[in-house]
């Protein structure tokens, strides 16, 4: 599952190794943290950094916290317009050519 929020954008997807587990991955530094941050505190998400992987910034993660996370931030949404939200410029760049990638796939057959 791909989250884009105007503050971070992460990945979640299953740890192979616990299905108790969800594994958050992120691009940027403190998207996973960001991600976590409405029912999780900085002590209790352990991140850790793979250069050399697909995503860089990594975390296991109950999927009742990630659950909440994902409720927490649906619950705060108060604008009508997403992508004015985002302030950062070099991420709102990359969240507009995912939105032209998918209006572009909407007008598909």
């Amino acid at each position: 599952m791909w989250i884009f929020l105007p503050d971070s954008f992460v990945s979640v997807v299953a740890d192979r190794n616990d299905d108790s587990r969800l594994l958050v991955r992120g691009r940027q530094p403190g998207d996973v943290e960001a991600f976590l941050a409405p029912v999780t505190l900085p002590t209790e998400c352990s991140v850790s950094e793979t250069p050399g992987a697909d995503y860089r910034f990594r975390a296991f993660v109950p999927r009742e916290v990630v659950a909440r996370a994902v409720v927490a931030h649906a619950a705060s949404i108060d604008y009508s317009n997403f992508k004015n939200t985002v302030r950062e410029a070099a991420r709102h760049s990359a969240y507009m050519r995912v939105w032209s990638a998918m209006s572009a796939y909407q007008e598909e057959p």
